[in-house]
């Protein structure tokens, strides 16, 4: 029985390994043999030539700057918010944390398009804001989780014993979180420091970062040594910033909570002061730009949506077509990574080895590179038979289920692990066959999982942008690409059929994203 269930849990893990070895690892590692080797032997020229160059050095400083800067500003609006959602009770406070959650999800280029329509210039300060705005919902939820799991009686004892609240807060409330906040703050800086949306609208040439320089190089000089040492460069800063948040959450040591938390008091009228001081940056970061794009895309009698069904100038279609090409990509995306992430989530969940958690770590790590270093790769060695995919429709739903696949199998495992084994295991004795234990017992989990998935994966596929604007065709241009090339052209009809398309986009996602919600608001954040 046990050989049995070994090999039955290889076969489930070895199609997705396979589509994470092929689709991911063989184009990162194109990327490292053309920036680290030439003609077969190691090369050091062409990072000579990139550390030689000041405005390439200037660039790698900048992107660690902002990156830096962008993670300590989403910590200062997101804490105080998370305290105050996860410490006070008060009606209405399930949907205010539903709604600094939704942007987390939102097209990055639908956030910098929203921040543009607020009339903010190309800056750094308008780069941090949209990060933040983005980011926010990381603090809340993987915060948020620890603080919820915290017995609020330690802190209540501590002031008892004379404690002022900045030394409650220093002594008894941070040690229990440290560990998480880590995480959440190397969250945040890996997603701002590979952030390409935001830099590209709202930063410009004047505020590149080593990700719009990759699609600079590669895309508009043709250099693809250069792009490849910047990927190079970018997947050593991304390892090291994952080694170093990894240590920082160990040496915090884990959550210990203290017992059953109970419920809190009501709020008098100094608390609710206090709640309204916290709350009122992070909402008013992620209503403001969102209103003013809707206003904006109905300011002239939304002149912009009855052009929907029209083709701009220069562009191959309409953006009715890009929003159905976007949907067609976003169904085979979603298809390809529930199956895949639910297969390797079964496998990892009845596995108990090194190497389950090896797997799930494996699978995780496209979270940590960028989408146009997945694009970039993909141009390298996707250009020959049999894989000769650069014209052919189906790389960018690929592209898109590599990337939701690290968020598919984190959803699905911990709604997985909870089916207790031993249930299964009394059913087997019983008498039940393997295939009626399955339906009986691990059908309801697993359809739970990929409901919850399959909305998460299809918002991503709806949203995402890096990778697709290396691979995308005309025939297969999509809603976020679209929208960028919109902003990009002159004209008045242009910015209004750009700003009907966001509002369009960031309805299917912000409905994606309810959708995936509603189905798993008991489980635990997966972020």
């Amino acid at each position: 029985m046990t050989t049995r269930r070994a090999i039955a849990r290889f076969a489930l893990a070895v199609v997705p390994l396979a589509f994470v070895a092929v689709f991911f690892l063989w184009p990162v590692a194109a990327i490292l043999a053309r920036g680290l080797g030439s003609q077969g032997t190691f090369d050091t020229h062409a990072f000579g030539r990139v550390f030689d160059d000041p405005a390439l050095l200037q660039v790698m400083r900048f992107t660690v700057w902002q990156a830096t800067l962008s993670t300590l500003l989403t910590l200062a609006v997101g804490l105080p918010a998370t305290a105050v959602l996860s410490r006070a009770r008060f009606r209405g406070r399930l949907g205010i944390r539903a709604l600094l959650v939704t942007p987390f999800v939102l097209p990055t280029i639908a956030v910098a398009t929203a921040f543009q329509s607020l009339g903010v210039e190309r800056s750094l300060g308008a780069i941090l804001l949209a990060h933040c705005f983005f980011n926010v919902a990381v603090i809340v939820r993987v915060v948020g989780t620890a603080w919820d799991a915290v017995d609020p009686r330690a802190e209540e004892a501590a002031r008892v014993l004379g404690a002022g609240p900045l030394r409650v807060a220093w002594n008894v409330t941070l040690p229990a979180l440290r560990a998480a906040i880590a995480t959440a703050a190397s969250i945040v800086f890996l997603f701002s420091f590979t952030s390409f949306g935001v830099i590209l609208v709202l930063g410009g040439p004047r505020f590149a970062t080593i990700e719009t320089e990759i699609y600079r190089y590669t895309a508009e000089l043709l250099d693809l040594r250069t792009a490849a040492v910047l990927s190079v460069l970018q997947l050593v800063a991304v390892v090291a910033a994952m080694t170093a948040a990894g240590f920082a959450s160990r040496r915090a040591g884990g959550l210990r909570p203290l017992g059953h938390r109970p419920r809190p008091a009501p709020p008098n009228a100094r608390t609710r002061a206090l709640a309204t001081v916290a709350l009122l940056p992070a909402l008013a970061l992620v209503v403001t730009p969102v209103v003013e794009l809707v206003r904006h895309a109905f300011a002239r009698g939304a002149e912009g949506f009855t052009h929907l069904t029209t083709t701009p100038v220069g562009l191959p279609d309409s953006p009715a077509h890009a929003i159905v090409t976007s949907l067609r990509i976003a169904v085979v995306a979603t298809l390809l990574a529930v199956g895949l992430g639910l297969m390797l989530a079964t496998a990892v969940t009845r596995g108990r080895s090194r190497l389950a958690r090896f797997t799930e770590l494996l699978v995780v790590l496209p979270l940590g590179v960028s989408a146009v270093t997945v694009g970039f790769g993909f141009l390298i060695v996707f250009d020959r038979p049999p894989l000769d995919l650069r014209t052919a429709w189906i790389i960018v739903p690929i592209a898109h289920a590599l990337i939701a696949l690290p968020f598919v199998v984190r959803t699905a495992v911990p709604i997985l692990r909870a089916v207790d084994p031993h249930v299964r295991d009394a059913a087997a004795l019983l008498g039940a066959s393997p295939a009626r234990v399955w339906f009986e017992i691990d059908r309801r989990a697993v359809t739970r999982a990929a409901g919850v998935a399959a909305a998460f994966a299809f918002a991503i596929s709806l949203g995402e942008f890096g990778a697709t604007l290396f691979i995308v065709r005309p025939e297969t241009t999509t809603v976020p690409v679209m929208i960028y090339r919109l902003l990009g052209r002159p004209g008045a009809t242009n910015v209004d059929l750009a700003m009907a398309l966001t509002v369009v986009l960031m309805a299917l996602t912000a409905t994606a994203a309810f959708v995936g919600d509603l189905g798993g608001h008991r489980r635990r954040a997966v972020i």
